[in-house]
């Protein structure tokens, strides 16, 4: 397996759930604040329409594609890392309503990742973009 450019085991360009959950692990504070500021800039008030809209489509085909049980590990693996007493740092407790649009970009973009292939490149976009102000190799292309 090939180094990306930070050099930390996943291939360049590779968009994975891995990668999320290991990105995430690793997040910093100021990581945590590009994230949150994303998800102001990209869902906020006049963005969520859109944002629900591919949030539903996306757990409507990951459903018809039967991988609801992988989205309910994904979620259970999220939350463990963000808010459980094991978690390194509890984004809220941490970080208030800033870690809340965050770990909610990191749930939209886990979503996104599991749904590739299922929804139209401008949903997944829409469930990615926020996260990928901290990590931009979410974004195809």
């Amino acid at each position: 397996m090939g180094l990306d450019i930070e050099g930390y085991g996943f291939p360049e360009h590779k968009r994975t759930l891995a990668r999320l959950m290991e990105d995430v692990r690793i997040l910093s504070p100021s990581g945590v604040e590009r994230v949150a500021q994303g998800w102001d800039r990209h869902v906020g008030d006049d963005g969520l329409p859109a944002f629900r809209e591919a949030e539903k489509a996306a757990l409507h085909a990951i459903e018809r594609a039967d991988r609801g049980a992988a989205w309910d590990e994904v979620r259970r693996t999220l939350f463990g890392m963000t808010e459980s007493g094991a978690a390194l740092m509890s984004w809220r407790a941490e970080h208030g309503e800033m870690g809340h649009k965050a770990e909610n970009a990191a749930f939209a973009a886990a979503l996104g990742l599991l749904a590739d292939g299922l929804i139209s490149p401008e949903q997944q976009a829409t469930l990615v973009q926020p996260m990928a102000e901290a990590l931009p190799w979410l974004l195809p292309g």
